[in-house]
């Protein structure tokens, strides 16, 4: 009987396990993102997201997810964004899906060339099967045009970001708040007005029980831009019949979130 209770020790202790992050990188990872933005007023644009996320050399479609929002950008250095996000995880065999709803802060401004952004998402989780949770996310970064002769220059893009889960984490991690921490860094090549490619690398650190986990990965961003329509202003001086109409343009003044 002793030994048969020494034995259920350590099962039951398995059975509760945590699983991994179903989001957390395995091996060379390969992820596609599209953002799409349009302007529904001069300080108010609508955001929508599209990201495949392949991992194990780039054979595995492991994730994927749409998200759209509103952003507000109440000054010229803050933009407010209020997300959702639904996300499925093709082949997990513990999780399938996730709904999550985000608040974007984004504080930023221009000096020169160089552009310093400091982005925080507050995040609540609602994850298949497990018990919902919160997560704060802070990635400092910094934009530069590179100085050269073009109509359209490249941007580098570097930032850091830090996964910080202040309470309950469902998921199994190394006994640290501090559960995850990414590294980015691009070149933003804008092809038109309303269209830019961003490749980068990235490099995803996950604070596992066995200690962290890194892992390589190649990733390729899409952002395209609806332009607003132009609204057409008729002149009212009905004793001018040869007055043509007046176009009033509007110049786009929101960035489609990466």
């Amino acid at each position: 009987m002793l030994c048969i209770c020494v034995l259920a020790v350590p099962a039951r202790a398995q059975q509760q396990e945590e699983p991994e992050d179903p989001e957390n990188e395995k091996q060379i990872g390969l992820w596609f993102d599209q953002g799409i933005s349009t302007d529904l007023s001069a300080n108010k644009s609508l955001d929508v997201e599209f990201h495949e996320r392949f991992d194990e050399g780039g054979s595995n479609l492991f994730e994927y997810f749409v998200q759209g929002g509103l952003a507000f950008r109440l000054r010229p250095w803050f933009t407010l964004i209020p997300i959702y996000r639904y996300q499925r995880f093709p082949g997990n065999p513990t999780i399938a899906y996730e709904n999550r709803v985000q608040l974007n802060l984004t504080l930023s401004t221009s000096r020169g060339p160089w552009r310093p952004i400091l982005r925080t998402l507050i995040e609540g989780r609602f994850v298949d099967n497990r018990p919902a949770s919160a997560r704060l996310r802070f990635r400092p970064g910094v934009e530069y045009t590179l100085p050269f002769r073009m109509s359209r220059p490249p941007v580098l893009v570097v930032n850091n970001e830090f996964f910080i889960v202040p309470g309950n984490n469902p998921f199994a991690n190394g006994g640290s708040s501090y559960t995850q921490n990414r590294f980015q860094a691009g070149v933003r090549l804008p092809i038109a007005d309303s269209f830019s490619v961003r490749p980068y690398y990235l490099l995803q650190s996950v604070n596992l029980p066995s200690g962290w986990d890194t892992n390589e990965i190649f990733g390729i961003s899409l952002a395209f831009k609806v332009p607003r329509k132009s609204k057409v202003v008729r002149s009212r001086q009905s004793n001018c019949p040869l007055s043509a109409p007046t176009t009033v343009r509007t110049a786009s003044q929101g960035a489609t979130q990466y």
